[in-house]
C-alpha cells in the first residue's frame, strides 16, 4: 500500500456514489437539474453534486485528516485549490467525469478519485457505473482491470506502430482558433485522431492498449491525475508540453501521453507542435 488510504475503500465509495446518486438520475434529468458553468458545454448537474457529497462524507470517516478536492468543491471555493501541492495527503475527486455525455443520455461517463502525498500522486482509481468496474493503480505495482466478481486483469499500452498507424485522443477545444487549425491540419498525419469527451474512458482505453496517444491542454487535478498515474503504471510515456513531468499542481502547459518516449518525441514534433 503506497498511501495512508486504504484504495478498496475508495473504490466501495465511488460504487456507492454511482448507484445511489448518478445512475438513478441517468436519462431522468429534468430542466432544472442541469446547469452551465463557464459556457454551453461546461455543465454540472444535480447529479454531479449529490454524488460528490457523498464521497466527502464517506471519505471523511475512512480517512479524516485528507484534504478533500472535489470538482465542485472548487467551483464554489477555487481558492482550495492551492492548497493541493503543500497537503500531507490529499484525495481528488471527479464525481461525473463527461458530464456533456451524462446530460445528453449517452452512457460515456465515469468516476475518478487520485490520491495525493506530499505533492505526489500515489493512487488513482477510475469507476465506470454502467460496466460496474475499475481500473486502478497504484505508485510503483502496475494498473489494474478491476471486475466485480473479484477477478483482476494487468493492463499495459499498446506497442506503437508508425505516426501514420497511430491512434488517439486529442482534446483540441481550449487552443485558441488559429493554433486549433493548425493542429487539426497536423492531426491528418495520424491513423485517427478522436474525443470521447470524457477523460475517465480516454484513460481507460489507453491503458487498456486500445489508444496509442492522448492529448490535454487544461489540466485540472480531478481530470488528470487518476488517469496520468494509471497510464504510467501501465508503461506510458507522459510529460508537459516543455518536456516537464506532470504534477498534480499543474492546470496548464498541456499534457502528451503515448506509449513510448519515442512517440511522444514524434507526436510532439509532427503533431503537436505548438
Amino acid at each position: 500500500m503506497t498511501s495512508a488510504i486504504d484504495i478498496a475503500a475508495i473504490a466501495n465509495i465511488l460504487q456507492e456514489a454511482a448507484a445511489k446518486e448518478i445512475l438513478p438520475r441517468f436519462r431522468n434529468l429534468g430542466a432544472g437539474d442541469v446547469r452551465m458553468k463557464s459556457e454551453a458545454i461546461d455543465l454540472v448537474t444535480e447529479a454531479d453534486e449529490a454524488a460528490e457529497r457523498l464521497i466527502k462524507e464517506r471519505m471523511a470517516d475512512v480517512s479524516p485528516d485528507a484534504l478533500f478536492i472535489g470538482e465542485e468543491s472548487v467551483a464554489a471555493d477555487p481558492g482550495l485549490l492551492l492548497a493541493l501541492a503543500g497537503a500531507d495527503l490529499a484525495i481528488v475527486v471527479d464525481p461525473i467525469d463527461g458530464t456533456f455525455n451524462y446530460a445528453a443520455g449517452m452512457p460515456l461517463f465515469g468516476v475518478m478519485a487520485a490520491v495525493v502525498s506530499k505533492g505526489e500522486t500515489v493512487a488513482g482509481l477510475i469507476y465506470d457505473p454502467m460496466g460496474n468496474d475499475w481500473v486502478i493503480a497504484e505508485k510503483g505495482s502496475g494498473s489494474w482491470l478491476c471486475k466485480a466478481d473479484g477477478s483482476q486483469e494487468k493492463l499495459d499500452v499498446a506497442p506503437p506502430p508508425p505516426l501514420e498507424g497511430l491512434v488517439g485522443c486529442a482534446s483540441t477545444g481550449f487552443y485558441p482558433p488559429e493554433t486549433r487549425r493548425i493542429v487539426m491540419g497536423n492531426m491528418a498525419k495520424v491513423r485517427i485522431a478522436t474525443s470521447y469527451r470524457c477523460a475517465a474512458h480516454e484513460y481507460r482505453a489507453f491503458a487498456g492498449g486500445h489508444f496509442h496517444f492522448l492529448m490535454y491542454q487544461k489540466l485540472m487535478p480531478w481530470d488528470h491525475l487518476a488517469g496520468t498515474l494509471i497510464a504510467q503504471e501501465a508503461g506510458a510515456y507522459a510529460a508537459r508540453f516543455d518536456g516537464s513531468p506532470y504534477l498534480p499542481e499543474h492546470v496548464d502547459g498541456g499534457l502528451l501521453l503515448t506509449s513510448d518516449r519515442d512517440t511522444w518525441e514524434v507526436l510532439r514534433r509532427e503533431v503537436f507542435t505548438v
